[in-house]
């Protein structure tokens, strides 16, 4: 086995680039953000920041033909212009788009007018959205075509991916899979999420739902607990990017973005999701996340830092609790070849919101958004401070 060929230049038509980029201006919230990515892209920020927003736009500005040929097919369409950007964003964003709004992608401008025209209609990003879980709330996805445009485009196609997978299976186990997923993950996921359960998809009384088997006991969807019921789409999304082993990866997708990986997961199960993007990232995608996690900013650090001390594949393997195995040598020896990337969105004094690359994540840094890796060790630091006054008051008094 041998890692792949990572393709050199974008397959969606724009211009090829050494560090592909994304900026937006004058959206919604949004007054200044630009975005460089590199093989791991992670956003971060407060809420409402438009973390979902800037990733909602890189995929219409890679696979704006794909969205619009999905909204046609389901009988949405829009002679404005603007309506698009309700359909794509949710209904009541196109007042979100101003005279003076302005994206770009490598350089380019996408323009309303341009999106249906942008790629060649295939899937190049493959997105899993944030409210993944409330799209099989009753154990069995949507279609596209009954999700209402109050929902994001993303949200519509990945309820899409969900049901054409639940409809292709008559009956049967989804976790674990013996053929889709390497034997450490499988086992750190059993550990972390699962518990000894078998996830699968069971007939009762004329429909079929997904049900959680422990021993004699089978659990609807809604009775799981809260990080399973997040974990399972988001475990289903990879199923998708993980082909069977003869293929490395899926040929046309070249871009993975995942919302709040860390949704109702203990920071066990954080860490394997963790560990199964850096197998995205051997098989040649391009990831992309949003985060409210330390854990993700902590794991990028130390990749960040041994990849500087030139380390041995080896520390990566034994930060992830996982067995030095040949396949998990290509994974760990790609992961300190890979470019990692920080964005943080944040406020500024007007209510807009701005970006700032933070990817070095330097706790010494003078900027407090870089030090306090975009607040997520902010609260942490304080809180220590206080611990620390206290001591010394009662000392002194």
């Amino acid at each position: 086995m041998t890692a792949p060929a990572l393709e050199q230049a974008p397959r969606n038509g724009s211009a090829a680039s050494a560090v592909p980029s994304l900026s937006i201006q004058q959206f919604a919230q949004i007054a200044d953000v630009n975005i460089e990515f590199g093989d791991l892209t992670v956003l971060v920020g407060a809420q409402g920041t438009g973390k979902s927003i800037a990733l909602e736009w890189l995929k219409t500005a890679v696979d704006g033909k794909q969205l619009v040929t999905e909204l046609e097919r389901a009988g949405q369409t829009s002679r404005d212009p603007k309506g698009l950007i309700d359909l794509i964003f949710g209904v009541g964003m196109a007042s979100a788009y101003r005279a003076e709004t302005s994206v770009r992608f490598n350089g380019k401008s996408v323009t309303l007018a341009g999106i249906k025209k942008i790629g060649d209609g295939a899937e190049r990003v493959f997105f899993i959205p944030a409210h993944r879980s409330m799209l099989i709330s009753d154990g069995w996805a949507a279609p596209f075509q009954k999700l209402t445009a109050d929902t994001p485009v993303v949200a519509r196609l990945f309820s899409q991916n969900l049901y054409d997978r639940f409809s292709s299976r008559q009956t049967g186990p989804l976790f674990p899979l013996n053929r889709v997923l390497k034997k450490a993950y499988r086992d750190l996921i059993d550990g972390a999420v699962f518990h000894g359960g078998t996830v699968a998809i069971e007939e009762r009384e004329h429909a079929k739902r997904l049900r959680l088997t422990h021993g004699d006991s089978a659990l609807p969807f809604m009775t799981w607990t809260a990080g399973q019921r997040e974990f399972t789409p988001l475990l289903l999304g990879l199923y998708h990017l993980l082909p069977p082993r003869k293929f490395i990866k899926q040929p046309d997708i070249e871009w993975v973005v995942i919302e709040e990986p860390e949704m109702g997961l203990h920071p066990q199960a954080l860490t394997v999701f963790v560990l199964l993007v850096l197998d995205l990232l051997w098989r040649g995608y391009r990831v992309v996340l949003s985060t409210h996690s330390p854990v993700v900013l902590t794991a990028i650090w130390m990749l960040r830092r041994l990849k500087e001390n030139g380390a041995s594949w080896r520390l990566v393997c034994d930060a992830f609790d996982v067995k030095r195995t040949q396949a998990l040598q290509l994974v760990a020896e790609a992961a300190l070849q890979k470019s990692y990337h920080v964005s943080l969105l944040e406020f500024g004094d007007d209510a807009m919101v701005r970006s700032k690359d933070i990817s070095s994540l330097d706790p010494d840094a003078e900027d407090e958004g870089e030090s306090g890796w975009g607040g997520l060790t902010a609260f942490s630091s304080r809180f220590g401070d206080a611990v620390r006054k206290s001591f010394n008051e009662r000392r002194d008094g």
